[in-house]
């Protein structure tokens, strides 16, 4: 190997920043125009040497006890198993214990360099894995790479099941690039099959969005990006997806200066709360409240409304007849709205003013069944105006005259139909909520988990992204800032013990409120 690989092993994490997301497509031509400039071998190399970094640093940190357990590498017969032998060249040089399982020979070039050097190292090779992990410490999945189209089977099956259980039981187990078996642009198992399930993955060139969404998010782990030299980043367009990061919002956010008063940061009005359903509309209001909207109102369209909010009385409640909607900075409707004769008029009106509005909950399911609203919607983007749809897959599934499936099979594809038909901004929610913007800009959501599994999250979310609006955010913008924010106070409230089994969605907003101002309103000196 060369010592030019090492110049290029460095890591980066994925969190907080707005990576590009490469296809299988994307990576390829840079894999291709990349190789054509460098001597034999080199991009395994640095891969090789990258992932082996990772695992030194992880044995070296204070108060591990890996370093006096070996290494497994189960080793494919393609180019990820190359990459799986360089690692155990590095890990021998460096004096740990490391063994690789190479069930088929490795057949490229690349790889075939790889196993020449790793016999020259004295890396222990079979054919067979051993009967069980528990001597070893760190497991390595170098089996299959984004080169793979079909189911794993045979012992390659055999083996991912056994990595996963040994990831859902005492961890430590790292995939190469991708977890074997992930379909890397959608974050689905290919064809449903097996996958392997890691607790972290070293990913080469750049980022993957099939790492960050569906069943994604779960089998990849902690992400850490091994650039290896390449500018991924150069690679990349308006239409190439994004990691949502607070560099792509930030700037937006208005400033807190001393002279500024509550007009400064618009009025927020909530539609919906049929009879019976008030509690989805007052969820939406406080979440309103805490992102900073300077006034915030709800207009009830049932009866039995309360009076006030005795949490937050700073809430304005009315009938929806005697609330001026026109006057409003920003609308959030269908929280709670129900699908009756009235709602479709409130809908209908609402879509004639020239305020930014956000739909949601059943004023989507009333989209999906009245062609004249879905029109309405889309001539509101024609005309500058665009609507931002916060559809869960289910709801866009109906949007699509489609099933959940379908939608889930690719839910980046999805999201960008939806976004084009409707001329929209879309949410499309869910594990890696996507984000797409009618002009073709679509970014993938990293924050959140299970706790956010439970009802009204959905209405406090679309509160957070109706504030945003409120005050005067663009609509992609505002969406991925919300998006953003809802899931990192999930994953704070989780961190501290509150989640993810039990949280609230009450709970949430005041944790927004805390990092809202504790990431972009700092004290000042």
């Amino acid at each position: 190997m060369t010592d030019a690989s090492s110049d290029f092993s460095a890591l980066l994490p994925a969190t907080d920043q707005p990576l590009p997301l490469l296809s299988v497509a994307d990576l390829r031509t840079l894999e291709h125009a990349a190789a054509a400039q460098l001597p034999p071998h080199t991009l395994m190399a640095r891969a090789g040497a990258a992932a082996a970094r990772f695992l030194l640093e992880q044995i070296d940190r204070k108060g591990s006890v890996d370093a006096a357990y070996p290494v497994w590498i189960v080793a494919g017969p393609g180019n990820n198993g190359g990459d799986a032998l360089v690692v155990a060249t590095h890990l021998r040089k460096a004096g740990i214990a490391v063994e690789v399982c190479m069930p088929v020979e490795v057949k490229p070039d690349d790889a075939r360099w790889a196993l020449d050097n790793a016999r020259a190292a004295g890396v222990p090779i079979a054919a067979t894995a051993p009967a069980t992990f528990a001597r070893y410490g760190w497991l390595v999945d170098g089996m299959f790479g984004i080169g793979l189209t079909r189911p794993l089977d045979g012992v390659f099956a055999g083996l991912a099941e056994r990595l996963s259980e040994r990831a859902r039981d005492t961890g430590r187990v790292l995939a190469l690039d991708i977890p074997s078996g992930l379909d890397s642009d959608t974050g689905n198992p290919i064809d449903g099959s097996a996958a392997v399930r890691a607790t972290h993955t070293v990913t080469f060139i750049g980022a993957k969005p099939g790492l960050f969404m569906a069943s994604g998010r779960d089998l990849a782990g902690a992400v850490s990006v091994a650039q290896i030299g390449i500018d991924a980043a150069a690679h990349g367009g308006n239409t190439t997806p994004t990691l949502n990061a607070p560099a792509l919002f930030a700037a937006h956010l208005p400033p807190r200066d001393f002279s500024t008063h509550k007009g400064t940061f618009g009025s927020l009005a909530v539609v919906g709360g049929d009879t019976g359903m008030c509690g989805a509309p007052i969820l939406a209001a406080r979440a309103g409240l805490h992102a900073g909207a300077g006034k915030v109102h709800v207009a009830f369209l049932g009866t039995g409304a309360p009076a006030y909010d005795p949490p937050h009385p700073e809430l304005m409640l009315h009938t929806l007849d005697n609330l001026p909607l026109d006057e409003m900075d920003a609308l959030a409707i269908g929280c709670g709205m129900g699908t009756r004769e009235p709602a479709t008029r409130a809908l209908h009106n609402v879509l004639r003013l020239n305020v930014p509005k956000l739909l949601d909950a059943d004023a989507l399911n009333l989209l999906a069944s009245d062609a004249s609203l879905a029109a309405e919607v889309a001539a509101c983007g024609a005309r500058g105006d665009p609507c931002v749809l916060t559809p869960h897959p289910l709801e866009a599934a109906r949007l699509l005259a489609s099933d959940t499936r379908h939608v889930q099979h690719d839910r980046l594809a999805a999201a960008r139909e939806l976004a084009t038909r409707f001329a929209s901004v879309i949410v499309l929610k869910g594990t890696g909520t996507v984000i797409a913007a009618p002009d073709g800009r679509i970014a993938i959501n990293p924050t959140g988990n299970a706790a956010l599994a439970t009802g009204g999250t959905g209405d406090v979310l679309g509160g957070l992204i109706g504030a945003l609006l409120a005050q005067r955010l663009p609509r992609y913008e505002a969406a991925l800032a919300g998006v953003y924010l809802h899931g990192l106070a999930a994953d704070t409230l989780t961190a501290r013990g509150d989640g993810p089994a039990g949280l609230t969605a009450g709970e949430l907003a005041p944790m927004v409120r805390t990092l809202l101002n504790r990431l972009f309103y700092p004290p000042r000196d």
